[in-house]
C-alpha cells in the first residue's frame, strides 16, 4: 500500500510547488514620497549632498548669507522648496518636510577652515549647476573630486603672496625701500614659523601669541642695530617694520565678516566670528607685551609711537592697493582670471578712498564708498568670467581693510595710553562696518543689473537661433 501512494504524494507535492512558484509575490511596500517626486531615501541623499556642500562653502571662507542662498537654491533645483537652512558658524543644518509630515534634517560640523578662493569659486559653479537641476548623485561625485584636487600653486607661493601684502602695507605707511625690505623680511619668517606650528596642529590662538612675539623680536633687534647701519639705508622705524608684518596676522578681515554677517542677519554667525577676532587680537597683545617686558628687563626700550607720515602720491597708493589685492588673492590660492580681477578691483578700491579723503571725506566714509563701488562691480560683472563676486569684492578691499588700525590700538594699549588704544579700536570697528556695509550694498545695488543683462542675453540667444533656423 504505501508504494501505491506514494506517487500521489510526489504528484500534490508537485502541484503545491508549482502553485507558489506561478504564484506573484506580493508587492513590496512603497517608499513614502516627498515633495519633488523623490522618495524619501533619495531626499536623504539630496539633503546629504547640500550639506556636504554647505560645509565646504563656509569652510573655504563663504558667508553665511551665501551659504544659505546657494543652499536654498541647490535644493529648489532639486525640487525640494520647503528646506530649511540653518547655519552656526561651526555646523550646518539642513532639514526639509518629509512624507508623514516629519522632518527630514542632515547636520554637518565645520572643522577645518582656511582660506581657498580657487576652492570657492569651484563650489560657487556646483551650486549653481545643482540649481539648475544637477542630479544629487552628480553633485556628490563632483563635490569629492573638487574637495580632493590639487591647489593651484604650492605653499611657499602662497607665502610669497604673504610677503607681497607686506611690502604693499609698508609702501602705504609711507615707509621706503628699507622698511619694505625689512617688512618682507619679518613676514618671510612669520610664515615659516606659521607653516610649521600648522603641521604640528597648534591651535590659532598660540599661533598668534608665537608670531607677535617672534616679531616683535625683530623689533628689538633692530632697534639696537640701527646704530650700526650705514646712511644710505635710510629711515628704519621698527614699529613701522614689524607692524607691516604683523598686519598680514591679522588684516582686519575677520571683523569685516562678521559685520557683514551681522548685517545679514545671521547675529550667531556674526559673534562667533567677532569672538574669534577679539582671541586672536588678545593672542597680538600677548605676544607683543610679553616680549616687551623681556626687552625692558634687559635694558631695551621700545618706543611704540608710530611718527606721523604724510600719505604716498596717488600713484603710488593706487599701484601699492593693486599688489596689496593680487598677493591676498595669491596667498588665498586664487586662480588667475580671479587675481587678475582682485587686483583690478583693488586699485579701484585705493583710487576711490583717496580721492574721497582728498575731496573731504573722512577715513570711515571713504572707505565705504570704495567698498561701495567695488561690490557693485564685482557682483555685477566678475561673475561673466567665471569668477564669484565675493572673491573678487573681498580680495579689493585687502588695501583698505583696518588691521593697521587694529595693530596700532594694541601697541597703544600695551603702551599705558588705554584710552587712545580704545579709540583705535572704535575707528577699526567703524571701518569695518562701513566695508561691510559697502560691498553688502553693492551687491544688492548689482542684482538688478545682472538680471538685466541675463535676459538681454537670453534673447539675443533666441533670436541668433531663430536667424540659424
Amino acid at each position: 500500500m504505501p508504494l501505491l501512494r506514494t506517487p500521489a504524494r510526489l504528484g500534490a507535492r508537485l502541484r503545491t510547488r508549482l502553485a507558489e512558484v506561478l504564484t506573484p509575490a506580493p508587492p513590496a511596500p512603497a517608499e513614502p514620497v516627498v515633495e519633488g517626486g523623490l522618495t524619501q531615501g533619495e531626499a536623504l541623499d539630496v539633503l546629504d549632498a547640500l550639506v556636504r556642500m554647505a560645509e565646504a562653502l563656509l569652510s573655504c571662507g563663504a558667508s553665511a548669507a551665501d551659504v544659505t542662498a546657494l543652499t536654498l537654491r541647490a535644493a529648489s533645483g532639486a525640487g525640494l522648496h520647503r528646506t530649511q537652512v540653518d547655519i552656526t558658524y561651526t555646523a550646518v543644518t539642513v532639514s526639509t518636510a518629509g512624507a508623514d509630515g516629519q522632518p527630514l534634517t542632515t547636520v554637518r560640523v565645520v572643522r577645518v577652515r582656511g582660506t581657498d578662493y580657487s576652492r570657492l569659486s569651484a563650489l560657487y559653479e556646483l551650486a549653481h549647476d545643482a540649481g539648475d537641476g544637477l542630479p544629487a548623485a552628480e553633485v556628490s561625485a563632483r563635490l569629492r573630486r573638487l574637495l580632493s584636487q590639487r591647489r593651484p600653486y604650492t605653499r611657499r607661493v602662497s607665502a610669497l603672496g604673504a610677503v607681497g601684502l607686506a611690502v604693499s602695507v609698508a609702501v602705504l605707511l609711507g615707509g621706503g625701500w628699507a622698511v619694505a625690505a625689512g617688512a618682507a623680511v619679518v613676514t618671510a619668517v612669520l610664515q615659516l614659523l606659521l607653516a610649521a606650528a600648522n603641521r604640528r596642529g597648534l591651535p590659532a590662538f598660540f599661533q598668534q601669541v608665537a608670531g607677535a612675539g617672534v616679531a616683535t623680536c625683530f623689533a628689538l633687534a633692530l632697534l639696537l642695530w640701527q646704530p650700526h647701519l650705514p646712511d644710505w639705508v635710510g629711515p628704519l622705524p621698527p614699529s613701522l617694520v614689524v607692524g607691516s608684518g604683523i598686519v598680514v596676522l591679522l588684516a582686519g578681515l575677520s571683523l569685516v565678516e562678521s559685520a557683514e554677517d551681522a548685517i545679514s542677519g545671521f547675529y550667531v554667525t556674526a559673534s562667533a566670528r567677532a569672538f574669534e577676532t577679539l582671541l586672536l587680537t588678545t593672542g597680538l597683545v600677548l605676544g607683543i607685551a610679553g616680549v616687551l617686558d623681556l626687552g625692558q628687563r634687559a635694558g631695551i626700550t621700545l618706543s611704540l609711537a608710530f611718527a606721523a607720515t604724510e600719505p604716498p602720491p596717488l600713484v603710488v597708493q593706487v599701484l601699492a592697493g593693486t599688489a596689496a589685492a593680487t598677493a591676498w588673492a595669491v596667498s588665498g590660492y586664487a586662480a588667475g582670471r580671479a587675481v587678475a580681477l582682485a587686483g583690478l578691483a583693488g586699485a579701484t578700491a585705493s583710487a576711490t578712498s583717496a580721492l574721497a579723503v582728498a575731496a573731504g571725506a573722512g577715513p570711515v566714509a571713504a572707505a565705504g564708498l570704495a567698498a561701495l563701488l567695488v561690490g557693485f562691480l564685482a557682483e555685477g560683472t566678475a561673475w561673466r568670467w567665471g569668477v564669484p563676486g565675493l572673491v573678487v569684492a573681498v580680495c579689493g578691499i585687502v588695501p583698505l581693510l583696518p588691521g593697521l588700525a587694529i595693530y596700532r590700538a594694541i601697541f597703544a594699549v600695551v603702551g599705558g595710553g588705554t584710552s587712545a588704544g580704545l579709540a583705535l579700536l572704535v575707528s577699526a570697528l567703524g571701518t569695518a562696518l562701513a566695508l561691510a556695509a559697502g560691498v553688502t550694498l553693492g551687491e544688492f545695488c548689482s542684482q538688478p543689473l545682472r538680471r538685466e543683462f541675463d535676459r538681454v542675453e537670453r534673447l539675443v540667444r533666441r533670436r541668433a537661433l531663430n536667424r540659424r533656423f
